[in-house]
């Protein structure tokens, strides 16, 4: 068996500067991999680098903001003038922002997300298309859970989750004949700055507070980059992590069932936990 089945490719990972992305460069960065590191924040993605540098590993650094289209196809442009190919790409870049739909003052917001989610992964997925046809090579896209099965207070992330699980799965079936898989990713929670960075209505970053649905039972950043490695590996179609097949078969048997569950087995006492870590705040 291969173990190190990313050695001499060139992967671009987006939203590398934190979580699993940054989890994924590593991982790959140890593997012998060219990896091509994006994020807005460029000061995180030299800190990685200098770290898988020292590490033997190799990392090109382009900052980008997926929502503009021009820096995605400099992204692709960059990447290929340096290593002449691309084998893979991982679209991760994603933020999200929750409250009650009429409680965000404005669309502004909304739209962010979904620029971010949705069009920022169209984007580089649009210009890489001729050159992973090329390579016969790989898209990976990390979607979610709330791709398929709704959670309420984020309608923002929902409706962005499920426009990618569409799209790739339509692209899926155009680039069968190019050789070129679509893996589609849905973790369930995972412990990262993502709860942290996740926003209020008015876009202020939740912070201390987005750590409450913290349990010892989430996945680590780690333990989920390596999942998505393994499925790109093997070309799978679908991954659902956590409970992510129960809510799917709910979905279908007993759509009623789900939105209970939903609202009382799992976010009721994310609520809860919230409002008590709040409380501790104040104190």
């Amino acid at each position: 068996m291969n173990t190190q089945p990313f050695r001499d490719q060139v992967v671009i990972v987006t939203g590398a500067s934190a979580g699993i992305g940054q989890a994924l460069a590593r991982m790959l960065a140890s593997q012998g991999t060219k990896v091509v590191v994006a994020a807005r924040r460029a000061e995180r993605l030299e800190q990685l680098a200098d770290e898988c540098r020292a590490n033997g590993g190799e990392m090109l650094i382009i900052p980008t903001d997926v929502r503009d289209e021009d820096q995605c196809k400099e992204l692709i442009e960059k990447t290929v003038n340096s290593y002449g190919q691309i084998d893979t790409l991982i679209n991760n870049a994603g933020i999200a922002a929750s409250a009650m739909l009429d409680d965000f003052p404005d669309l502004l917001l909304f739209k962010q997300v979904v620029d971010v989610n949705f069009y920022g992964a169209v984007n580089c997925t649009y210009y890489a298309l001729p050159y992973l046809k090329q390579s016969r090579g790989r898209i990976v896209t990390v979607s979610s859970i709330g791709g398929k099965a709704a959670m309420p207070y984020n309608t923002p992330y929902v409706a962005s989750k499920y426009a990618m699980n569409g799209f790739y799965d339509a692209l899926r079936m155009e680039l069968k004949q190019h050789a070129v898989s679509v893996t589609v990713i849905c973790p369930w929670w995972v412990v990262t700055e993502f709860h942290e960075a996740q926003m209020d209505k008015d876009g202020i970053p939740r912070g201390k507070k987005g750590r409450a649905i913290y349990t010892k039972k989430m996945m680590t950043a780690e333990r989920c980059a390596q999942i998505i490695l393994n499925s790109a590996n093997r070309r799978r179609r679908e991954v659902l992590m956590g409970p992510g097949w129960l809510a799917v078969w709910l979905k279908i048997l007993s759509p009623r069932m789900l939105d209970w569950l939903t609202i009382k087995v799992f976010l009721e006492p994310v609520i809860r936990r919230a409002r008590e870590a709040q409380k501790e705040m104040r104190v």
